[in-house]
């Protein structure tokens, strides 16, 4: 998408906020299957999760946070 992998459950707006910063990295992604995620809603509960860059090399930083409910 616009030159970067975006792997996961991916909210919108750090989608939005990558194609508009457009960082110097190869995509964006969420590891696992957090409850509360696009994808992965729950009238019950959401889990705070953070949405990471990573580059070719393998190097991850943490580009923005969503916070839940529980």
């Amino acid at each position: 998408m616009g030159g970067y992998t975006v792997e996961g459950h991916i909210p919108v707006s750090a989608i939005q906020r990558l194609l508009k910063e457009r960082p110097q990295v190869a995509g964006i992604a969420v590891p696992g299957m957090p409850l509360g995620s696009p994808g992965m809603e729950s009238p019950f509960k959401t889990e705070s999760y953070t949405v990471f860059t990573f580059t070719e090399s393998g190097r991850t930083q943490a580009f923005q946070t969503v916070e839940g409910d529980g």
